[in-house]
Formats: C-alpha cells, sequence, structure tokens
C-alpha cells in the first residue's frame, strides 16, 4: 500500500514539475524592467504559485511518505528534511532552507512593489 502511495506521489510530483517548467519557459521573455503589465505579473504569479506547491509536495508530501515508508517517527518538518539528507535525496540542506525561505517569502509576503528591484 505504502509502496503504490509513493509511486502515486511520484507521478504527481513529475506532473507539478511539468507545469512548473511550462510557466518558468512563459516568465523567460519577461524583462528586467521598471514597470510590468497586468499580464506579466499574472505569469509571475503563476509561477510562484506553482513553485511554492511543487516545494510544498516535495518536502510535506514525498520526504513524509519516504519516511512512513521506512517506518520513522512522523517528526517536525526539520526532521522531514534531516531525514531526507540523510538519504541523499540531496547534498545541500543549505540549498534546500533556501528554496523553502523563497517559498515562504513569496507565500507570506506580496513582493509586487519590489518585483523590479
Amino acid at each position: 500500500m505504502i509502496v503504490e502511495k509513493l509511486k502515486q506521489d511520484a507521478a504527481l510530483l513529475e506532473k507539478q514539475l511539468r507545469w512548473l517548467k511550462l510557466s518558468c519557459d512563459g516568465c523567460k521573455d519577461i524583462t528586467i524592467k521598471e514597470h510590468y503589465a497586468i499580464e506579466e505579473f499574472g505569469q509571475f504569479e503563476i509561477l510562484c504559485s506553482r513553485y511554492s506547491r511543487g516545494i510544498d509536495f516535495l518536502i510535506r508530501k514525498i520526504f513524509r511518505t519516504i519516511d512512513e515508508y521506512e517506518f520513522e517517527n512522523q517528526g517536525t518538518l526539520v526532521d522531514v528534511v534531516n531525514n531526507a539528507r540523510k538519504r541523499g535525496l540531496f547534498d545541500d540542506i543549505d540549498e534546500l532552507r533556501i528554496m523553502k525561505d523563497v517559498r515562504n517569502t513569496i507565500v507570506h509576503e506580496y513582493i509586487e512593489d519590489a518585483l523590479a528591484d
């Protein structure tokens, strides 16, 4: 049962990565400028939303499911991340921390006024 859940979660993560790549590709043509059109902000918002969802899914679903599969205690998110690093799922914990910090900034702060900066 847990193996099937891991397979389903992996398929969902792949789907999320495809949508995130689509959003990244859509934003690549937007250059750095002082003012952005509403449509451009829309593209940035979709990108940010997909990025945030992807990070949450990776940490809260995939890493937690792996802990469950390996009979680890369902501890804090820090525990989950540390377990994933010990398994070699990523090399640099600071890189994952930065990804999570960017996610938190996106979700908890409205950065439209500072986007050009």
